[in-house]
């Protein structure tokens, strides 16, 4: 393996960005949990496991409040990845259809990683692919740019129908169809023998 390819919404993130109520803004922990006007003897709403960001006590949301979150799957991959590349030359991309490219990079600077690591940092600046195009264009495109055979790129995705365009390069894909898991990334390293 010596690139690794995620898609962003609803493998990295959720919900997906076309679900989201207008841009996403930062909140604090206490607005979110509702502590500032509460009235209610109701207990206050979880800050739910993902929402961390590079703002201590805020939280990234949609005009509404709906929390956007990193799947724990990703969050663990994309922290083991980071320090893995202390010792491999692996490289990171996104291949995304998503409908708010605006928003995904304004997600990436402020979610994080486990390791505390902003999403941003965790990608190769120029291995960002965010087009409409088949997604199979856009792998063309990430051995265009890096030179690695597709057979050394692994993919995630929850979109079954990404995973057969690019599994016919010769991708190794991985269908996360409930967001990225620790199980998928698992798999993709026993593939590429690197457990």
């Amino acid at each position: 393996m010596q690139l690794v390819v995620f898609d962003l919404d609803y493998t990295i993130w959720q919900p997906e960005m076309y679900q989201i109520d207008g841009p996403p803004k930062l909140i604090s922990a206490d607005e979110f949990q509702g502590k500032q006007k509460r009235k209610s003897r109701a207990p206050p709403r979880q800050i739910p496991f993902g929402a961390t960001t590079i703002h201590q006590n805020k939280i990234a949301t949609d005009r509404r409040g709906t929390p956007i979150t990193v799947f724990d799957g990703a969050s663990h991959a994309l922290s083991e990845i980071n320090r893995m590349k202390k010792d491999l030359p692996l490289q990171v991309a996104i291949s995304s259809r998503t409908d708010e490219p605006g928003w995904a990079f304004q997600l990436m600077k402020w979610l994080v990683a486990s390791d505390g690591t902003p999403l941003s940092k965790c990608f190769d600046e120029n291995l960002i692919e965010i087009s409409y195009m088949d997604k199979s264009k856009h792998f063309e495109s990430l051995n265009r740019k890096t030179g690695i055979p597709f057979d050394k790129m692994a993919f995630f995705d929850n979109e079954y129908w990404n995973i057969q365009s690019v599994s016919s390069l010769g991708v190794k894909c991985y269908h996360t169809p409930d967001g990225m898991t620790k199980e998928a990334w698992v798999q993709a390293l026993e593939d590429f023998g690197l457990m």
